[in-house]
């Protein structure tokens, strides 16, 4: 028996609206799969007798620029190679050349050395530049929380290594000349409010093992907080910093961005906060935003394709 005609119609509203949620899948997974060519476990450095490596993912048609991405959360990074792709993909569609960079996770090393340790890793790539196709004065750095951290750190203490380093690579700068992070801290002496201690106490209280022993003591946590706040290293000549902040974040208040952003308008250097209304610790559908970390690099990484 045939199908009265309203039936009919809505089959063929149906089946239409299927095949469309379908395409819009592929079409998403496509997008953030982009074809690249990866070298897995590059390792650029030792931490307490383990190595320290990177991922290097190559577009098709590189830009002959290169992008960080701080592969540390909780200031704990995994292993080479699991690092996600749909991360990056903003960045590997416009021709960047990515490095995922890993660091030994707290606490079988600490938050100083892990700052140490990326600085080596920026080092490593710019010392390998050529043979990664990209211009060694346009790098960027990338990361979330703790990668953001490390991202910040980066921003405001980077620079030349000892010129009499026996390994020529310490000999290379580690300064980068562009940021765009996501929720960092910036000033654990002053987080959330003036005068609060974050040093492996109050709020962050759950990662005292990442600070070690400094952080036994209001004196050392002083110490210790300020060498490892990057809001206390601003100067104007900065490189250009974007930071995306939401403002339910209860881990990292947005006032961590907020100050850091004035400090660094009023000290002449370019920044920027864009504010994620209701956003926590992190939120779904980040596609908008990683779209925007891959246009402040745009702007501020231009130069001559390779």
């Amino acid at each position: 028996m045939p199908l009265p005609r309203v039936a009919r119609v809505l089959l063929w509203l149906l089946g239409a609206v299927l095949l469309l949620a379908l395409s819009f899948s592929a079409a998403t997974w496509w997008y953030l799969h982009p074809a690249v060519n990866r070298i897995n476990g590059v390792v650029y450095g030792q931490r307490h007798g383990q190595p320290l490596a990177i991922d290097v993912l190559r577009p098709e048609s590189p830009n002959g620029r290169g992008v960080l991405v701080m592969a540390s959360g909780s200031w704990k990074s995994s292993g080479p190679g699991r690092f996600d792709l749909w991360i990056a993909a903003p960045l590997l569609r416009r021709g960047y050349t990515v490095f995922a960079v890993y660091h030994l996770s707290q606490p079988k090393a600490s938050v100083p050395e892990i700052v140490a340790d990326v600085n080596r890793a920026v080092r490593f790539i710019r010392h390998h530049a050529r043979e990664y196709g990209i211009d060694p004065a346009r790098l960027g750095v990338t990361g979330g929380s703790s990668g953001g951290h490390l991202s910040l750190m980066l921003a405001t203490r980077g620079g030349p290594g000892p010129a009499d380093a026996a390994d020529p690579v310490d000999r290379e700068s580690s300064a980068v000349q562009a940021v765009a992070c996501f929720f960092p801290p910036t000033d654990f002496l002053n987080y959330g409010t003036a005068g609060e201690d974050a040093v492996g106490v109050g709020i962050l209280k759950n990662y005292k093992p990442a600070f070690g022993p400094e952080a036994d003591t209001p004196e050392g946590r002083q110490k210790l907080g300020k060498e490892i706040s990057p809001i206390y290293f601003i100067t104007a000549k900065m490189p250009p910093t974007l930071i995306i902040h939401g403002d339910a974040d209860k881990l990292v208040p947005i006032q961590q961005a907020e100050s850091f952003v004035k400090r660094a308008t009023e000290a002449g250097a370019k920044a920027k906060l864009i504010v994620k209304p209701g956003a926590a610790h992190g939120w779904k559908d980040r596609e908008p935003d990683l779209a925007a970390m891959a246009d402040w690099f745009d702007e501020h990484l231009r130069g001559t394709k390779k």
